[in-house]
């Protein structure tokens, strides 16, 4: 692999690329990094694909903001493409998880000329997000309690981040997950955490999430291929958000359910998602 530090937009980020040939980008969610995908770099690079894998904007070892308003969706987007623009990629296939799948959707809205495909994991469309109802928000109960600047701050680090290992990973131990203890390590870098919950403070407002999918995008359409990946022991998304997007894809629309994993779909599902996307990306 190699790693690259590119300044875009007056920040920088860490990209990790490996491989040749059609370009494809994957975007991590809250709390990874690139290293998230490091199963599935390997798989693409080896299918034949140019694989760019950044540390997005307050994370990893990319650049951190101090501001909330510093991590808006318009911001985001234009980081992904700045960092495709320095690499010199026009057309390339999206690959998204968590807050990296919201914001596949948004980059396929913004730039569809750019997007060739288009795969989500976990997260669907906006639209679908609302349509899915009370059962979603109660799941998504956290990112109201995440807009309280401080207040996760001050209680997820407690006790060797007890909130946050019974919240997301079912109370497990330090040690026993390497992905664990990579998200633990990188949380307890000075300002990581308030990086990583601003993506939620400047992204979500009550009335938005008592109504999602109420903007612009909500009324957006794709006209691209679209996959969405969805595990059925996710602690944060139901299935009726994911399944539900084929509503707003007029393209082909693949749909795959992984049973008996929880939500960090590319390192507790690596081989399966690795062969799922390699067979959406060639097809």
């Amino acid at each position: 692999m190699t790693e690259h530090r590119l300044d875009v937009h007056g920040l920088t980020f860490r990209v990790i690329e490996e491989g040749a040939g059609p370009a494809v980008v994957l975007l991590h969610g809250f709390p990874d990094s690139a290293d998230l995908w490091r199963h599935q770099i390997a798989a693409l690079a080896a299918a034949g694909h140019r694989v760019i894998a950044p540390d997005l904007r307050g994370f990893g070892a990319s650049s951190r903001p101090p501001a909330a308003a510093d991590y808006g969706m318009r911001l985001l987007i234009g980081d992904v493409l700045g960092i495709l623009d320095a690499l010199g990629v026009d057309a390339v296939d999206v690959v998204g998880h968590d807050w990296g799948a919201a914001l596949a959707w948004h980059v396929a809205f913004a730039a569809s000329e750019r997007v060739r495909r288009l795969a989500v994991v976990s997260v669907g469309h906006p639209a679908a997000g609302r349509e899915a109802g009370i059962p979603q928000r109660r799941l998504s109960w956290y990112m109201l309690w995440f807009l309280f600047p401080g207040v996760a701050e001050e209680v997820m680090p407690a006790e060797d981040w007890r909130f946050f290992r019974e919240w997301a990973w079912d109370g497990a131990a330090r040690g026993s997950d390497p992905q664990l203890d990579r998200q633990l390590a990188d949380l307890a870098r000075p300002g990581a955490l308030t990086a990583g919950l601003n993506w939620y403070r400047a992204n979500i407002h009550p009335v938005a999430f008592a109504r999602p999918g109420t903007g612009r995008a909500a009324s957006r359409r794709l006209a691209c291929p679209v996959l969405g990946v969805w595990s059925s022991a996710d602690f944060a998304l139901g299935e009726e958000q994911l399944a539900g997007s084929e509503r707003y894809v007029d393209g082909p629309w693949r749909y795959e359910r992984i049973e008996g994993v929880g939500h960090w779909v590319p390192v507790h599902a690596a081989e399966r998602l690795s062969e799922v996307l390699v067979d959406f990306l060639d097809s």
